[in-house]
């Protein structure tokens, strides 16, 4: 047998709740086995092998409960559309980037944030493309630009709905294109992709993903590639959803958590097809699209639950979300209320959900799967959901302190690439909500990003997310500077810096306030990244 091995983390600020004033912190095997202060650790364990923080913060590593890794590495390796302003800016990028030979696959174009939102037409993108297939999703990935020559590799494309002869595909036109961009992309392609995403998980202090792959997402080669990949050392876990309806059998041949994740019951908000009860306030033609309706939902949501895997939707507009929960009704008459909360069955994003609802789906043990980055994005008096739903609509979106009020589990994401993998600024925009009374506190946002995020995939064990004694050593060191801690009187100010409030200080979120930067993540014991060498 071989001896246990310990290492020893000291002169640091340790995140945890069973020792709010922790300054170290003893892993042994992979487990963490005791927090506290210098001098008893050095005394309980003289023989660990010993890392000098330096001040340094160290705290629970992060979990992002919505990704879809190849489309994001595809991101971080090519064409960033993101900073695009404009019909020719995008059609110069394009040019720069084509290769002969390849396609071309670029993201993150917003139209709402140009300074003219006329968008190119496919004529302009052909001879930019100069004949090769090309994709451009927009930052909600629900549309897309493409060129003729990427079309004609989509069977059906041009009598499906959502086709345009010279804008933006939608609905199924989309989805047939996005298969044909994935046929397209070369194995070698998508490996350097997904190991460029996990990297960058790594990197942002992210020790686990969920993969919310599907049919009409990624495929499901790009599922079994991905969870190959993540079983490798020296990277973040990958915890896989498959959206597919009727697909419990995919499911399981394909090692998936659970048939969840983005099986659409309708679109988003940017591209006008998250399916509303009112038209949209800029296009009063159209209230989006409905994908799945309630008979379906509970006939999902009862085979999964009789299978004991989770079932999950992707779910935004109000609409959408009503069928949901119409959809939970059914389905509690056939399954009953207890076996539908034993299976914590998931929703995504869950933007547009009022009180009674989010009281029923608690009841039922649901799960959201929600973006704060969203509301940093496109949220307040001028952004997008203002342009989109008006503004007595949009200040009702994203209501994470009625959700968690009322019971919801929260576990906070990116959607990558819609938003990035950027953990902290995700904390911030959770607990400083750009509706006043909508956000959270610091210590639940954290919370939401990263012991939650377990407990979204089915680890109830009580540790796992935290650090203390008994938990799987997943953590993160952090060069950050002020630490504060959340006052419980909003009368005298929001943050505190008073070590008598009890509670483990977090990094000042503040804006403006510079949020940390990793140094090193870890798990299970394990170093998955690491930037500086601490003293040993």
């Amino acid at each position: 047998m071989t001896n246990a091995r310990t290492t020893l983390l000291l002169g640091g600020r340790i995140y945890s709740p069973s020792a709010p004033d922790a300054t170290a912190m003893a892993i042994t095997d992979g487990t963490v086995v005791w927090v506290g202060q210098d001098g008893p650790a050095k005394a309980l364990h003289p023989g660990a092998e010993v890392i000098d923080l330096e001040g340094a913060f160290v705290a629970p590593a992060f979990v992002d409960a919505h990704v879809h890794a190849t489309a994001t590495g595809l991101h971080l390796t090519g064409v960033n559309l993101a900073n695009i302003r404009g019909a020719g800016e995008l059609l110069a990028a394009v040019r720069d980037a084509v290769r002969p030979g390849q396609v071309l696959v670029a993201h993150g174009w917003d139209e709402s944030r140009w300074t003219d939102g006329r968008l190119p037409s496919r004529a302009e993108l052909d001879e930019a493309a100069n004949g090769t297939p090309v994709y451009l999703s927009r930052v909600d990935v629900h549309s897309a630009l493409v060129s003729s020559a990427l079309a004609a590799l989509a069977p059906g494309v041009r009598d499906a709905a959502g086709w345009s002869a010279d804008g933006p595909l939608t609905r199924d036109a989309h989805h047939r294109v996005r298969a044909a961009m994935r046929e397209a992309i070369t194995p070698g392609q998508r490996r350097e992709a997904q190991r460029a995403f996990l990297a960058e998980a790594a990197a942002r202090g992210v020790v686990s993903v969920h993969e919310c792959a599907g049919p009409d997402i990624s495929g499901a080669d790009d599922l079994t590639d991905l969870l190959t990949l993540a079983a490798g050392p020296g990277l973040p876990e990958v915890v896989g959803y498959w959206g597919e309806r009727g697909g419990v059998d995919a499911a399981r041949a394909l090692g998936a958590r659970g048939v969840a994740g983005d099986l659409f019951v309708d679109g988003a908000l940017g591209s006008r097809t998250a399916a509303l009860h009112e038209p949209y306030s800029d296009a009063q033609g159209t209230s989006g699209t409905l994908y799945l309706d309630a008979a379906g939902i509970g006939e999902h949501i009862s085979a999964c639950t009789e299978a004991g895997l989770q079932a999950g939707f992707h779910v935004i507009g109000d609409a959408a979300v009503a069928e949901v929960v119409e959809g939970f009704r059914l389905s509690e008459k056939t399954v009953g209320r207890r076996a539908l909360a034993a299976r914590h069955h998931r929703l995504e994003h869950v933007e547009m959900i009022d009180v009674e609802q989010a009281r029923a789906l608690a009841g039922w043990g649901v799960v959201a799967s929600v973006q704060p980055q969203f509301d940093a994005e496109w949220g307040g008096e001028h952004g997008m959901y203002v342009d989109r739903l008006g503004a007595e609509r949009a200040a009702k979106l994203n209501p994470f302190a009625t959700m968690a009020a009322e019971g919801l589990l929260l576990a906070f994401g990116s959607d990558a690439p819609v938003t990035p993998v950027d953990p902290w600024a995700t904390v911030r925009a959770g607990t400083y909500h750009r509706t006043p009374g909508a956000g959270l506190s610091a210590r639940a946002s954290f919370t939401a990003h990263t012991r939650a995020g377990h407990r979204a995939a089915g680890v109830n064990d009580g540790v796992t997310g935290s650090l203390v004694p008994g938990a799987p050593a997943h953590y993160a060191i952090w060069d950050a500077t002020d630490l504060v801690v959340a006052t419980p009187d909003s009368r005298v100010q929001r943050w505190s810096t008073d070590p008598r409030a009890g509670v483990p200080p977090l990094p000042n979120l503040a804006e403006g306030a510079t949020l940390p930067r990793c140094l090193r993540t870890v798990r299970d014991g394990q170093v998955i990244h690491d930037v500086f060498t601490l003293t040993a």
